[in-house]
């Protein structure tokens, strides 16, 4: 063997030796003073503490902590001096294990390396004036020498510290915080430079409240927490640095440092925060209520990146700390209350102190989204900057652009309303709302939207438009459309409209929205808006809790049919089936379930008609009132183009001449726009110019009966007043004379279209074409019923018109 190895070994077991001796003497010394030392040692404890320490036993453990000696101090008890006021114990433990340095206890001294702490409770209280029960560790020193060290001092420069089953409280009354750990295990080992203290702890705690405001709950709320932290304290700065590392709260893994300033003059904090691809509700989830309330309006579907940090400058104004958040999103799914985002990547942020200065709350919260793109239920979206600010009455604001083909909208619109078969749209908008429980409210929009090359169908109304554009300007609370043109079938329409305050109505009364539409048309088949006279079908609609945008549809579906819409019409040429007509003009107005008609002119069979009136729309028959005046029109072609208004009997084929007429009179339209038969009533003034009777069946039998000798299928009238009054399936035909190329007659009674044809005729047997010869218009009235005058009546017997004698002698004269 190696000398120099002879004389370790001897060297070491010389020193082990000793140290055992000194081990063993220490053992035997604390075991017989141990009330002595505990004696010393709550003697110089409560020296060094304001208040008071209490300590019910101490019994010495030797093998523990060789070749230090261990203490267990049994029910330890501190208080400090204002205990009776608050009866808050600072600290109460079953047992409390304390290894000291042998060769301390030789000096007098004591110098405890380790302590470990079970059962233990530990609540740091501060009242609302600031005192805090910690003053108890905080006592000055009182000695004329402060230099030289007492030797009975404690050395508290402790080397390892355990905690097991130990509760952390932390309640300031002045600041309305309140933090609070169920430590299950904590580990740290210490280490003491000139600089202050450096320690590795071991950590795993359950947090029962970390709430910087109890008024408004708390974060990380029954969260667990564990890990291990680097910790550094610098005595200069009075500052706790914890290195920013790995620890897992919950299940989740998150990177937390912080910075604790104990000063008396700032005892602030700031925590920084990291976890990559965690989910949102996870994440939302760990703050506080009035926050992560707020945030949970909002889901993220996939994991995301997130950074932040937590402040707390310590400041007695400052209730809750400042947050800011910041979290990358790509490739992912967001929903909110008034729709989702699919493929939607972006920049977030978070902060509830948007404008320094001015307080930290929901009132000063702001969330940001930078460089947003998604697809807005299948319609891609890019926005530069999205805000939602004031988190107490949230509003948002964004710039949101848009290009897409309109058939991408089918999908999420669900076909209930509308179908998108081509087209493209192209969206530049800014748009600021209130968001009442974020569901966007009393918009302010101003911006572009236009569609061009569309084909759409509103299928409320079966109405299918082709190749149509749209502009929409939106000028804040206002909408106009400007140069838009639309096609239904053949009939094409180019509209400008002004909708005042569209916005501010359009949640909350949108049947005081008003829209003041304006068109024209070269041509137009009146044909193809028959539609607008039925009500809109119903369409059974399909819940759901995501397609927010379908609701979207149906809502303004619902304002479409609720609001108030104004016509202005011009058209050159209208086309109804036969009816041809040209310079239309029309003032309509369509309110609710009722289509009002407050001008109508157009020229039509050489003349002119104007029309008011009004239609209400119950179902696949509707009722209508009109008030017409016809001025010098072909009575052939008006009676053609109005499909001889219902009826057989007097067709256009029996009519020739010019007609005047006014028409106030009630009906039933169908929902194809057929009048229904039977259906009208209401009073006809007429007046026949230049008229002629061909073919009409009751003249022709009288004819027959009475004048075999004339011709009475074909009767000139050079003049005709009458009145008819329109009842249902009657016509009621007031005493009218008619003079005639064939004869004169007095007539009055009722046609009945389909029965009870009852009409009363005066005929004089003269012929009139001798009274031609009388010299004035007075002479010839007076003689049109001299002579012989046959007193008839035509009436339906069986269903068919016969010619009776009028044995009542019903006077058929006026």
């Amino acid at each position: 063997m190696a000398r120099w190895l002879k004389i370790t070994i001897r060297v070491s077991a010389t020193l082990l030796i000793f140290l055992c001796i000194v081990w063993m003497a220490a053992a035997y010394y604390l075991h017989r003073n141990n009330q002595q030392l505990l004696s010393r040692l709550v003697k110089q404890l409560n020296q060094e503490l304001t208040g008071q320490i209490a300590i019910d036993q101490m019994e010495t453990t030797l093998l523990r902590s060789f070749p230090g000696v261990s203490l267990s101090l049994k029910n330890v008890l501190i208080k400090d001096s204002l205990w009776q006021q608050h009866r808050h114990d600072l600290l109460r433990a079953k047992d409390i294990e304390v290894s000291l340095n042998v060769l301390s206890l030789l000096t007098g001294k004591i110098n405890i390396r380790k302590i470990r702490l079970h059962d233990a409770q530990i609540y740091l209280y501060t009242d609302s004036n600031g005192y805090s029960n910690s003053t108890v560790l905080s006592k000055e020193k009182t000695e004329t020498n402060p230099t030289e060290p007492s030797k009975e001092a404690i050395d508290l420069q402790i080397r390892r510290i355990d905690f097991k089953n130990t509760e952390l409280v932390i309640d300031n009354q002045r600041r309305h915080k309140r933090f609070h750990f169920l430590v299950s295990e904590l580990n740290g080992r210490m280490t003491y430079p000139d600089t202050g203290w450096n320690g590795q702890i071991k950590l795993k705690t359950q947090i029962k409240s970390f709430a910087f405001n109890t008024q408004k709950g708390s974060f990380l709320k029954d969260k667990s927490l564990q890990g291990t932290l680097q910790v550094h304290y610098k005595k200069a700065e009075k500052v706790v640095v914890i290195d920013q590392d790995l620890l897992y709260i919950g299940k989740d893994p998150f990177y937390i440092g912080a910075k604790i300033h104990t000063g008396s003059e700032r005892e602030g904090f700031e925590v920084a925060i990291r976890a990559d691809q965690i989910l949102y509700r996870d994440l939302s989830l760990l703050l506080a209520p009035n926050i992560s309330d707020k945030l949970l309006k909002f889901s993220i579907e996939k994991p995301i990146d997130v950074t932040g940090s937590i402040i707390d400058d310590g400041s007695q104004q400052q209730g809750d700390p400042l947050i800011r958040v910041r979290m990358n999103v790509k490739d992912n799914i967001v929903r909110f209350p008034s729709g989702e985002l699919t493929d939607c990547q972006f920049t977030g942020t978070f902060t509830n102190e948007e404008i320094p200065g001015k307080g930290i709350g929901d009132e000063n919260s702001v969330i940001r989204f930078f460089q947003l793109k998604g697809a807005y239920f299948n319609a891609p979206i890019q926005a530069d900057t999205v805000s939602i600010t004031n988190l107490s009455r949230p509003v948002a604001t964004a710039l949101v652009t848009s290009d897409f083909p309109l058939e991408r909208l089918n999908e999420s619109l669900g076909g209930d309303h509308f179908l998108f078969k081509k087209g493209t749209a192209t969206v530049k908008l800014y748009c600021k709302a209130d968001i009442e429980h974020f569901l966007f409210t009393k918009p302010e929009i101003s911006g572009l939207v236009a569609i061009k090359n569309a084909d759409i169908t509103y299928l409320p109304r079966n109405l299918h438009l082709i190749n149509s554009a749209l502009n929409l300007n939106f000028n804040q609370k206002d909408l106009h459309i400007t140069s838009s043109r639309f096609q239904l079938g053949k009939s094409i329409l180019h509209m400008n409209c002004d909708i005042q305050h569209f916005l501010n109505f359009y949640y909350t009364d949108p049947e005081k929205i008003e829209v003041n539409l304006q068109l024209k048309s070269p041509q137009l088949q009146l044909n193809e808006f028959i539609p607008f006279l039925g009500p809109r079908q119903k369409i059974k609609r399909k819940t759901s809790q995501k397609n927010t945008l379908k609701a979207a549809s149906d809502q303004l579906a619902d304002v479409l049919e609720a609001s108030r819409i104004n016509l202005r019409l011009n058209v050159d040429k209208a086309i109804y089936k036969r009816f041809v007509a040209s310079g239309l003009q029309s003032d309509i107005s369509l309110i609710g379930d009722g289509v009002f008609i407050r001008q109508f002119k157009v020229n039509h069979a050489g003349g002119q008609l104007q029309l008011t009136g009004q239609l209400r729309q119950t179902g696949t028959v509707n009722k209508f009132t009109i008030r017409s005046t016809v001025r010098n029109v072909n009575v052939k072609d008006f009676f053609y183009a109005f499909e001889d208004f219902g009826q057989t009997s007097v067709s256009h084929k029996n009519l020739q001449g010019f007609l005047s007429s006014t028409i106030n009179a009630s009906g039933s339209i169908t929902d194809k726009g057929v009048v229904v038969k039977r259906s009208m009533y209401g009073k006809v003034n007429f007046h026949l110019n230049k008229a002629a009777l061909i073919g009409f069946e009751p003249m022709g039998k009288v004819g027959k009966f009475a004048f075999p000798n004339r011709d009475l299928n074909h009767i000139e009238i050079p003049r005709l007043e009458g009145v008819f009054t329109l009842n249902g399936d009657k016509i009621n035909i007031s005493p009218m004379e008619v003079n005639s190329s064939v004869l004169n007659f007095n007539v009055r009674g009722v046609y009945g279209i389909n029965e009870g044809t009852n009409i009363a005729m005066d005929i004089p047997l003269r012929n009139p074409k001798r009274d031609e010869k009388l010299e004035s218009a007075e002479a010839r009235q007076e003689a049109r019923m001299k002579g012989i005058v046959l007193r008839l009546k035509a009436v339906e017997e069986e269903g068919k018109l016969k010619i009776r004698w009028n044995k009542d002698r019903d006077k058929a004269s006026p």
